[in-house]
């Protein structure tokens, strides 16, 4: 599996415009074979960060993942919105455990 974590940043005053461009992402990307989890979350100290998680069975999923159209209109969206210090890692994880 792959884990990708990370953040990025807008400026706070286009959160609400970025909010459903976002939602469609997330929803559409959740409906992808192979995503396994998908999320945006705003950084409660931070204004304007989004910290992002994505769980992905393998890196053809994720490969798929990156060349759909709903990734494709995303990142057209970023300029727009004011979308930077994109920061995120992909890391090859094992099966979760509880703790």
């Amino acid at each position: 599996m792959l884990l990708i974590i990370g953040t990025v940043r807008l400026p706070p005053e286009k959160l609400a415009e970025a909010r459903p461009v976002m939602e469609r992402m997330i929803l559409a990307s959740r409906a992808e074979a192979g995503c396994l989890e998908y999320s945006y979350a705003e950084d409660v100290l931070v204004a304007g960060r989004i910290h992002v998680k994505e769980i992905w069975l393998d890196q053809a999923s994720l490969d798929a993942h990156f060349a759909s159209d709903h990734i494709k209109v995303w990142r057209a969206a970023w300029s727009e919105f004011g979308i930077t210090d994109r920061n995120l890692l992909v890391y090859e994880i094992g099966e979760a455990r509880a703790t």
